[in-house]
Protein backbone atom coordinates (compact mmCIF):
# COMPACT_ATOMS: atom_id res chain seq x y z
CA UNK A 1 0.00 0.00 0.00
CA UNK A 2 1.17 3.22 -1.02
CA UNK A 3 2.41 5.58 1.82
CA UNK A 4 -0.18 8.63 2.56
CA UNK A 5 1.84 12.16 1.66
CA UNK A 6 2.70 13.91 4.68
CA UNK A 7 1.24 16.84 3.22
CA UNK A 8 -2.41 15.56 3.57
CA UNK A 9 -2.01 14.93 7.34
CA UNK A 10 -3.68 17.30 9.42
CA UNK A 11 -1.70 19.73 12.00
CA UNK A 12 -3.00 22.06 14.41
CA UNK A 13 -2.36 25.48 14.58
CA UNK A 14 -3.40 27.95 17.02
CA UNK A 15 -6.06 25.46 18.33
CA UNK A 16 -7.41 24.70 14.90
CA UNK A 17 -6.91 21.63 13.13
CA UNK A 18 -5.77 22.53 9.52
CA UNK A 19 -7.06 19.39 7.19
CA UNK A 20 -3.20 19.53 5.45
CA UNK A 21 0.14 20.81 5.82
CA UNK A 22 -0.05 23.39 2.10
CA UNK A 23 -0.12 27.05 2.87
CA UNK A 24 -1.17 29.92 0.57
CA UNK A 25 1.49 32.21 1.42
CA UNK A 26 1.05 35.75 1.22
CA UNK A 27 1.35 37.02 -2.36
CA UNK A 28 1.24 40.91 -3.46
CA UNK A 29 -0.96 40.57 -6.93
CA UNK A 30 -2.67 43.99 -7.06
CA UNK A 31 -5.97 43.25 -7.78
CA UNK A 32 -7.69 46.02 -4.79
CA UNK A 33 -9.37 48.86 -5.53
CA UNK A 34 -7.35 52.59 -5.80
CA UNK A 35 -8.89 52.88 -2.18
CA UNK A 36 -7.36 48.86 -0.96
CA UNK A 37 -10.73 47.52 -0.85
CA UNK A 38 -10.80 44.08 -1.90
CA UNK A 39 -12.58 43.10 -5.28
CA UNK A 40 -15.06 40.32 -6.71
CA UNK A 41 -12.45 39.38 -8.34
CA UNK A 42 -9.94 38.59 -5.94
CA UNK A 43 -12.99 36.56 -3.96
CA UNK A 44 -12.72 34.35 -6.91
CA UNK A 45 -8.82 34.21 -6.97
CA UNK A 46 -9.12 33.14 -3.47
CA UNK A 47 -11.53 30.72 -3.78
CA UNK A 48 -9.95 28.92 -6.44
CA UNK A 49 -6.95 28.20 -3.49
CA UNK A 50 -9.53 27.48 -1.00
CA UNK A 51 -8.13 23.66 -1.08
CA UNK A 52 -4.56 25.01 1.00
CA UNK A 53 -4.94 23.89 4.38
CA UNK A 54 -4.38 27.11 5.46
CA UNK A 55 -4.67 30.25 3.59
CA UNK A 56 -2.67 33.72 4.13
CA UNK A 57 -3.96 36.92 2.60
CA UNK A 58 -1.16 39.07 0.50
CA UNK A 59 0.34 41.48 2.37
CA UNK A 60 -2.64 43.94 3.31
CA UNK A 61 -1.52 47.66 4.48
CA UNK A 62 -2.31 48.68 8.26
CA UNK A 63 -2.30 52.59 7.38
CA UNK A 64 -2.63 54.95 3.58
CA UNK A 65 1.13 55.58 4.71
CA UNK A 66 2.07 51.31 5.40
CA UNK A 67 1.77 51.05 0.84
CA UNK A 68 4.28 51.72 -1.57
CA UNK A 69 2.31 50.73 -4.76
CA UNK A 70 -1.26 50.84 -6.18
CA UNK A 71 -4.23 48.57 -5.84
CA UNK A 72 -2.76 46.77 -3.13
CA UNK A 73 -5.41 45.62 -0.67
CA UNK A 74 -5.75 47.76 3.05
CA UNK A 75 -7.58 46.74 6.44
CA UNK A 76 -7.76 50.64 7.97
CA UNK A 77 -10.74 51.20 6.62
CA UNK A 78 -15.04 49.96 7.19
CA UNK A 79 -14.99 49.84 3.27
CA UNK A 80 -11.83 47.48 3.28
CA UNK A 81 -13.25 45.04 6.28
CA UNK A 82 -16.56 45.11 4.09
CA UNK A 83 -14.69 44.09 0.99
CA UNK A 84 -12.38 41.32 3.07
CA UNK A 85 -15.93 39.57 4.30
CA UNK A 86 -16.73 37.94 0.98
CA UNK A 87 -12.94 37.36 0.34
CA UNK A 88 -12.25 35.65 3.55
CA UNK A 89 -15.56 33.72 3.06
CA UNK A 90 -14.81 32.19 -0.32
CA UNK A 91 -10.91 31.20 0.85
CA UNK A 92 -12.14 29.40 3.87
CA UNK A 93 -15.30 27.79 1.97
CA UNK A 94 -13.24 24.16 1.91
CA UNK A 95 -12.26 24.85 5.59
CA UNK A 96 -9.16 26.05 5.34
CA UNK A 97 -7.78 28.72 8.17
CA UNK A 98 -7.39 32.07 7.19
CA UNK A 99 -5.41 34.48 8.11
CA UNK A 100 -4.56 38.60 7.27
CA UNK A 101 -0.95 39.45 7.12
CA UNK A 102 -0.55 43.08 8.14
CA UNK A 103 2.18 45.27 6.23
CA UNK A 104 3.93 48.09 6.80
CA UNK A 105 6.55 48.74 4.20
CA UNK A 106 8.33 51.63 5.94
CA UNK A 107 11.40 52.78 3.71
CA UNK A 108 10.20 50.74 0.82
CA UNK A 109 7.61 53.18 -0.40
CA UNK A 110 8.24 57.07 -1.97
CA UNK A 111 6.70 60.49 -1.65
CA UNK A 112 4.90 60.15 -5.01
CA UNK A 113 2.91 57.68 -3.36
CA UNK A 114 2.39 58.90 -0.06
CA UNK A 115 -0.64 60.97 1.35
CA UNK A 116 0.96 63.65 2.07
CA UNK A 117 3.48 63.43 -0.72
CA UNK A 118 6.61 63.65 2.00
CA UNK A 119 8.95 60.98 2.16
CA UNK A 120 8.08 57.49 3.50
CA UNK A 121 8.84 57.06 7.41
CA UNK A 122 11.63 54.25 8.93
CA UNK A 123 13.12 53.69 11.53
CA UNK A 124 15.95 55.94 11.09
CA UNK A 125 16.83 58.67 7.54
CA UNK A 126 19.20 55.93 6.20
CA UNK A 127 18.02 55.22 2.35
CA UNK A 128 18.20 52.11 0.40
CA UNK A 129 20.80 52.21 -1.82
CA UNK A 130 21.23 48.72 -3.41
CA UNK A 131 18.08 48.56 -5.17
CA UNK A 132 15.55 51.27 -7.14
CA UNK A 133 11.67 52.11 -6.41
CA UNK A 134 9.67 50.39 -8.87
CA UNK A 135 7.18 53.49 -9.95
CA UNK A 136 4.73 54.15 -11.75
CA UNK A 137 6.79 55.98 -14.33
CA UNK A 138 9.98 53.29 -14.11
CA UNK A 139 12.43 52.64 -11.38
CA UNK A 140 14.07 55.90 -9.37
CA UNK A 141 16.12 56.10 -6.25
CA UNK A 142 14.35 55.46 -3.05
CA UNK A 143 14.58 58.83 -1.30
CA UNK A 144 16.01 59.40 2.29
CA UNK A 145 12.97 58.40 4.89
CA UNK A 146 11.90 60.49 7.82
CA UNK A 147 12.21 58.99 11.52
CA UNK A 148 9.66 58.00 13.15
CA UNK A 149 7.56 57.98 16.08
CA UNK A 150 6.65 54.20 17.32
CA UNK A 151 3.30 54.91 19.31
CA UNK A 152 1.11 55.47 16.30
CA UNK A 153 1.92 53.19 14.03
CA UNK A 154 1.65 50.06 16.78
CA UNK A 155 -1.80 51.28 17.44
CA UNK A 156 -2.60 50.86 14.15
CA UNK A 157 -1.45 47.45 13.91
CA UNK A 158 -3.78 46.52 16.74
CA UNK A 159 -6.95 48.82 14.68
CA UNK A 160 -5.80 46.51 11.92
CA UNK A 161 -5.76 42.91 13.75
CA UNK A 162 -8.81 44.39 15.20
CA UNK A 163 -10.09 44.97 11.36
CA UNK A 164 -8.65 41.64 10.73
CA UNK A 165 -11.23 39.98 13.35
CA UNK A 166 -14.20 41.82 12.16
CA UNK A 167 -13.82 41.25 8.37
CA UNK A 168 -13.57 37.36 9.64
CA UNK A 169 -9.83 36.39 9.38
CA UNK A 170 -9.16 33.66 12.49
CA UNK A 171 -5.89 35.63 13.04
CA UNK A 172 -3.10 37.88 11.28
CA UNK A 173 0.49 37.27 10.73
CA UNK A 174 3.04 40.29 11.07
CA UNK A 175 5.42 40.55 7.78
CA UNK A 176 8.61 41.32 9.57
CA UNK A 177 10.76 39.90 6.62
CA UNK A 178 12.12 40.97 3.62
CA UNK A 179 13.73 44.30 4.54
CA UNK A 180 9.81 46.36 5.32
CA UNK A 181 9.08 47.84 8.37
CA UNK A 182 9.54 45.11 11.32
CA UNK A 183 13.02 43.80 9.59
CA UNK A 184 13.98 47.75 9.48
CA UNK A 185 14.36 47.90 13.14
CA UNK A 186 15.37 44.45 13.54
CA UNK A 187 18.66 45.10 11.14
CA UNK A 188 20.93 47.16 12.42
CA UNK A 189 22.08 48.39 9.43
CA UNK A 190 18.95 50.08 8.90
CA UNK A 191 18.01 51.20 12.48
CA UNK A 192 20.65 53.67 13.86
CA UNK A 193 18.12 55.21 16.78
CA UNK A 194 19.41 56.67 20.07
CA UNK A 195 16.00 56.17 21.86
CA UNK A 196 14.98 52.54 23.14
CA UNK A 197 14.09 51.51 20.00
CA UNK A 198 17.65 51.32 18.55
CA UNK A 199 21.09 50.05 19.82
CA UNK A 200 21.48 46.41 21.41
CA UNK A 201 19.77 43.37 19.86
CA UNK A 202 16.85 43.94 22.42
CA UNK A 203 16.10 47.39 21.98
CA UNK A 204 15.83 46.85 18.02
CA UNK A 205 13.15 44.21 18.79
CA UNK A 206 11.41 46.29 21.14
CA UNK A 207 8.75 47.06 18.17
CA UNK A 208 8.02 44.09 16.70
CA UNK A 209 7.68 43.18 20.93
CA UNK A 210 5.03 45.93 21.43
CA UNK A 211 3.23 45.08 18.17
CA UNK A 212 2.70 41.73 19.20
CA UNK A 213 1.79 42.55 22.68
CA UNK A 214 -0.81 45.64 21.03
CA UNK A 215 -2.08 43.32 18.90
CA UNK A 216 -3.23 40.56 21.54
CA UNK A 217 -5.32 43.05 23.09
CA UNK A 218 -7.78 42.01 20.25
CA UNK A 219 -6.80 38.60 19.04
CA UNK A 220 -5.45 35.52 21.67
CA UNK A 221 -1.86 35.02 21.36
CA UNK A 222 -2.00 31.72 19.89
CA UNK A 223 -3.65 33.19 16.48
CA UNK A 224 -0.85 35.83 15.97
CA UNK A 225 2.23 34.34 13.62
CA UNK A 226 5.13 35.60 12.23
CA UNK A 227 6.97 35.45 9.07
CA UNK A 228 10.99 36.22 9.23
CA UNK A 229 13.57 36.10 6.46
CA UNK A 230 16.61 35.27 8.69
CA UNK A 231 19.35 35.38 5.85
CA UNK A 232 18.40 37.77 3.13
CA UNK A 233 19.63 41.00 2.54
CA UNK A 234 16.95 42.24 0.07
CA UNK A 235 16.14 45.63 0.33
CA UNK A 236 19.30 46.40 2.20
CA UNK A 237 18.06 44.26 4.82
CA UNK A 238 21.89 44.48 6.23
CA UNK A 239 22.81 43.49 10.08
CA UNK A 240 26.16 42.87 11.46
CA UNK A 241 25.34 39.31 13.03
CA UNK A 242 22.18 38.05 11.51
CA UNK A 243 22.76 34.49 13.07
CA UNK A 244 22.79 36.10 16.27
CA UNK A 245 20.07 38.41 15.45
CA UNK A 246 17.37 36.31 14.31
CA UNK A 247 18.29 33.16 16.74
CA UNK A 248 17.61 35.75 19.52
CA UNK A 249 14.27 37.00 17.91
CA UNK A 250 12.45 33.21 17.07
CA UNK A 251 13.63 32.35 20.98
CA UNK A 252 11.72 35.14 22.29
CA UNK A 253 8.57 34.33 19.80
CA UNK A 254 8.91 30.78 21.25
CA UNK A 255 8.09 32.05 24.38
CA UNK A 256 5.38 34.23 23.86
CA UNK A 257 2.83 31.46 22.68
CA UNK A 258 3.00 32.94 19.04
CA UNK A 259 0.67 30.81 16.57
CA UNK A 260 3.60 29.71 14.03
CA UNK A 261 6.80 30.90 12.97
CA UNK A 262 6.84 31.62 8.89
CA UNK A 263 10.54 31.33 7.73
CA UNK A 264 11.22 32.21 4.21
CA UNK A 265 14.43 30.28 2.22
CA UNK A 266 17.44 32.40 1.88
CA UNK A 267 17.09 31.81 -1.36
CA UNK A 268 14.54 34.00 -1.89
CA UNK A 269 14.70 38.13 -2.53
CA UNK A 270 11.42 39.35 -2.14
CA UNK A 271 8.82 37.73 -4.99
CA UNK A 272 12.22 36.18 -6.70
CA UNK A 273 14.46 33.00 -6.56
CA UNK A 274 18.39 33.73 -5.96
CA UNK A 275 21.77 31.90 -5.61
CA UNK A 276 22.13 31.49 -1.57
CA UNK A 277 23.66 34.76 -0.31
CA UNK A 278 27.11 34.26 1.28
CA UNK A 279 27.04 33.45 4.74
CA UNK A 280 23.57 32.36 4.89
CA UNK A 281 22.17 30.24 7.56
CA UNK A 282 20.01 27.00 7.58
CA UNK A 283 16.64 27.69 7.98
CA UNK A 284 16.16 24.49 10.02
CA UNK A 285 18.71 26.01 12.24
CA UNK A 286 16.27 28.74 12.90
CA UNK A 287 13.16 26.33 12.93
CA UNK A 288 14.97 23.99 15.76
CA UNK A 289 14.69 26.84 18.33
CA UNK A 290 10.69 27.15 17.49
CA UNK A 291 8.54 24.63 19.66
CA UNK A 292 5.49 25.63 18.06
CA UNK A 293 4.08 25.14 14.23
CA UNK A 294 7.15 26.28 11.48
CA UNK A 295 5.97 26.89 8.06
CA UNK A 296 8.49 27.38 5.55
CA UNK A 297 7.99 28.56 2.32
CA UNK A 298 10.43 29.64 -1.26
CA UNK A 299 10.25 27.65 -4.07
CA UNK A 300 9.09 24.64 -2.94
CA UNK A 301 8.65 21.43 -4.96
CA UNK A 302 5.82 18.55 -3.90
CA UNK A 303 9.16 16.34 -3.42
CA UNK A 304 11.04 18.68 -1.16
CA UNK A 305 8.12 20.06 0.69
CA UNK A 306 7.52 16.17 1.82
CA UNK A 307 11.25 16.01 2.69
CA UNK A 308 11.30 19.13 4.80
CA UNK A 309 7.77 17.52 6.47
CA UNK A 310 10.28 14.22 7.38
CA UNK A 311 13.26 15.79 8.51
CA UNK A 312 10.95 17.37 11.04
CA UNK A 313 12.28 21.34 9.81
CA UNK A 314 9.09 22.23 8.61
CA UNK A 315 5.24 21.58 9.94
CA UNK A 316 3.73 23.62 6.77
CA UNK A 317 4.66 24.26 3.40
CA UNK A 318 3.73 27.54 1.42
CA UNK A 319 4.04 27.42 -2.38
CA UNK A 320 3.96 30.91 -3.95
CA UNK A 321 4.48 30.57 -7.66
CA UNK A 322 2.77 26.92 -7.89
CA UNK A 323 -0.47 27.96 -6.51
CA UNK A 324 -0.91 31.12 -8.60
CA UNK A 325 -0.66 28.65 -11.64
CA UNK A 326 -2.42 25.74 -10.23
CA UNK A 327 -4.90 26.61 -8.10
CA UNK A 328 -6.15 23.35 -7.00
CA UNK A 329 -2.44 22.40 -6.31
CA UNK A 330 -3.53 19.68 -3.52
CA UNK A 331 -5.80 17.93 -6.11
CA UNK A 332 -2.93 18.08 -8.94
CA UNK A 333 -0.24 16.50 -6.20
CA UNK A 334 -2.98 14.46 -4.96
CA UNK A 335 -3.54 12.86 -8.38
CA UNK A 336 0.19 13.29 -9.55
CA UNK A 337 -1.20 15.09 -12.07
CA UNK A 338 1.29 17.90 -14.41
CA UNK A 339 1.69 21.35 -12.93
CA UNK A 340 0.68 24.19 -15.18
CA UNK A 341 3.31 26.75 -15.39
CA UNK A 342 3.32 30.41 -14.26
CA UNK A 343 2.71 32.83 -17.10
CA UNK A 344 4.57 36.32 -16.28
CA UNK A 345 1.82 38.31 -17.48
CA UNK A 346 -0.53 39.40 -14.74
CA UNK A 347 1.42 39.10 -12.03
CA UNK A 348 1.02 42.35 -10.44
CA UNK A 349 -1.97 44.16 -11.77
CA UNK A 350 -4.50 44.11 -14.11
CA UNK A 351 -7.73 42.23 -14.51
CA UNK A 352 -8.42 37.97 -14.91
CA UNK A 353 -5.56 37.32 -17.32
CA UNK A 354 -2.51 35.88 -15.39
CA UNK A 355 -5.13 35.72 -12.12
CA UNK A 356 -8.02 33.95 -11.99
CA UNK A 357 -7.92 32.22 -15.36
CA UNK A 358 -5.65 29.38 -14.85
CA UNK A 359 -7.70 26.08 -15.09
CA UNK A 360 -8.17 23.64 -12.90
CA UNK A 361 -7.73 20.18 -13.09
CA UNK A 362 -11.28 18.99 -14.21
CA UNK A 363 -11.69 21.47 -16.57
CA UNK A 364 -8.00 21.54 -18.21
CA UNK A 365 -8.73 18.12 -19.32
CA UNK A 366 -5.28 16.62 -18.07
Amino acid sequence: MEQRSRLFETVTVGGQQLRNRMVLPPLTRSRASDDGVPTALMAEYYRQRAGAGMVISEGTVITPQASAYARVPGIYSAEQVAGWLPVVEAAGRDGAVVYAQLWHVGRQSHSSVQPDGLPPKAPSAIPITGYQYRSAHGRIPYETPRELTTAEIVQAYGIAAANSAAAGFDGVELHAANGYLIDQFLNDGSNRRTDHYGGPLENRMRFLLEVITEIARYLPMERIGVRLSPSSDWMDAHDTDKRTLYSTVVRTLNGMGVAYLHLVEPEIAGSTTVDRPAGFIPTAEFAALFDGPVIVTGGHSQASAEQLLASGTADLVGFGRLFIANPDLPNRFLANAPLQPLRPAGIYGGGPEGYTDYPALAASGT
